[in-house]
């Protein structure tokens, strides 16, 4: 891998800032310590994160042959042996036999249903310095932070279109982006959408509770990477740095009483087959113990940024992608999978009929510009976008995308009372 393809053109920074962020990257001894917690961040007690690394750290995918993958594959339930086997090398020439068997499970428990739904982005300040994110703090991008009346209307934009479940996104900066503010902003999503998700920044279990009662239905957390060695090199600077407060963060959500958490590796950031591995074991161990939650995983590969369009995620394509997917619906069943606007119209129609259960549609990683990509008119200083997407489809083209498909589009199934 190489290394130096995911730092960013710093051309505009400041002599000072230039300075430090050079430091950070090419000399450790700067750096805090990554497994090191910082003042404010809640220590859990949980023996998931020891379970998850160990059984990543020992897995040797090159050991499993031929006949361990068809073993796996006659098996009525995949075992954890079983799904190391689906994720190796020696499972790539049964990718199509992985694929019926996935297509069997996913219709079993999920039927021909295909949920929609479609991210908000309220800000893109970021604190942190994650060499690979457009978002990261030494990126000279348009940063925005809309202003309660502005996401309000984003909303309205949104669902005046007919969609009913929101994801919001915000950069990682407490001092912009506070939990208060991301409360307010649950609030007025609540009055529009029948779901909300959040995708932000960690935080404490008090936190999470506050946010649920704010309207948040469900959290989800990239970790980006289970190798805590490989993680230490990506995430230079910021709260983000720390490598076991994110990893606990869905259990302290759950803790908080979220109803449902996502989880996922950035694939392309370091081993693909043993990230996939570790993703898939964070859920099956937390499912073990909150029994009542709802699980859904991602499987986004990595994308091109302002100033960085170098970026890709190296090994891992769309066979390897698909691969990863069907294991985790195989070895996974009950688990709803998002495959994003990251990947091309082609492969997220074929793979929804195969695994993956829901998809975004009407996307935009930009801040404040939904009016300009659903009604064409023109947005007056929005912020710039965390990367590039693949599939822009708006929500009437996927809606009857799918249904050309043969599959029933959702777009809500939850009835509160």
């Amino acid at each position: 891998m190489e290394k130096n393809n995911f730092f960013i053109d710093s051309k505009k920074l400041s002599k000072e800032a230039l300075e430090k962020k050079h430091r950070l990257e090419n000399d450790p001894s700067v750096r805090t310590n990554h497994m090191e917690y910082m003042e404010g961040m809640e220590v859990i007690d949980s023996d998931i994160k020891e379970k998850v690394i160990s059984a990543m750290n020992s897995y040797d995918y090159t050991k499993y042959t031929d006949a361990d993958v068809r073993r796996a594959l006659m098996h009525d339930t995949c075992d954890i042996e079983d799904f190391k086997a689906l994720l190796s090398p020696a499972a790539k020439p049964h990718l199509e036999e992985m694929a019926r068997k996935a297509k069997m499970e996913t219709s079993k428990h999920f039927g021909n249903t295909v949920y929609i739904f479609t991210p908000l982005y309220i800000a893109n300040y970021c604190e942190n310095y994650c060499i690979y994110c457009g978002f990261n703090c030494y990126n000279d991008i348009a940063r925005k932070k809309l202003t309660k009346e502005e996401i309000e209307k984003e909303m309205k934009v949104i669902a005046d279109s007919g969609i009913e479940e929101i994801l919001m996104l915000t950069g990682e900066s407490r001092s912009m982006s506070d939990v208060t503010y991301i409360g307010e902003a649950c609030k007025l999503a609540a009055k529009y959408f029948r779901n909300v998700g959040l995708e932000i920044y960690p935080v404490n279990t008090k936190e999470y509770q506050y946010l649920h009662e704010c309207g948040a239905d469900y959290v989800t957390v990239f970790q980006e990477t289970y190798d805590s060695d490989r993680y230490e090199t990506l995430h230079l600077m910021g709260h983000k740095r720390v490598f076991p407060y994110r990893f606990d963060a869905q259990e302290r959500a759950i803790l908080g009483g979220m109803r449902g958490v996502g989880f996922s590796a950035l694939l392309g950031l370091s081993d693909f087959r043993k990230d996939a591995l570790a993703t898939a074991l964070h859920v099956y161990y937390l499912q073990r113990k909150y029994p009542y939650v709802e699980y859904s995983l991602s499987c986004p590969r990595l994308r091109p940024i302002i100033n960085n369009e170098k970026i890709n995620p190296l090994d891992v394509h769309e066979t390897e992608l698909c691969q990863v997917l069907c294991a985790y619906r195989i070895f996974l069943p009950y688990v709803g999978i998002t495959v994003s606007s990251r990947e091309q119209e082609h492969f997220r129609n074929g793979i929804v009929k195969i695994a993956a259960t829901k998809v975004s549609a009407g996307v935009s990683t930009g801040i404040g510009d939904h009016e300009s990509k659903y009604k064409g008119e023109e947005t007056q200083n929005a912020g710039d976008e965390q990367f590039e997407i693949s599939d822009d489809r708006s929500f009437d083209a996927m809606y009857q995308d799918m249904e050309k498909g043969g599959l029933q589009p959702v777009l809500n199934d939850y009835v509160y009372v």
